[in-house]
């Protein structure tokens, strides 16, 4: 994934995301978010069996469960996330809705 779309899911700036990375540590928030990014996208990854290339098509397209929002977009706060991890564990069960 590229920088710039990183440090938007983050919503951080690229070129602080860029200093943030060289020096190897982000902050809490930072932390926080990214590791609720993580999680969705691994759930997203086991969803299509290992699949990367079809998870992450799949994040970046609109959801209609999710109000046509993309799941990216929707995990950027911790109760969005929640909805997508939901949505995931749906459709793991053959509930699509």
């Amino acid at each position: 994934m590229p920088i710039t779309e990183l440090a938007g899911i983050l919503d951080i700036p690229p070129r602080t995301l860029a200093r943030r990375r060289v020096a190897g540590k982000l902050g809490q928030d930072e932390s926080e978010r990214l590791l609720r990014i993580a999680a969705v996208i691994g759930r997203a990854v086991q969803l299509f069996e290992g699949d990367v290339a079809g998870a992450v098509t799949w994040l970046k397209s609109p959801q209609k469960a999710l109000s046509h929002h993309t799941p990216l977009s929707y995990a950027r706060f911790e109760i969005g996330a929640r909805e997508v991890e939901s949505l995931i564990g749906r459709l793991e069960h053959g509930v699509f809705s």
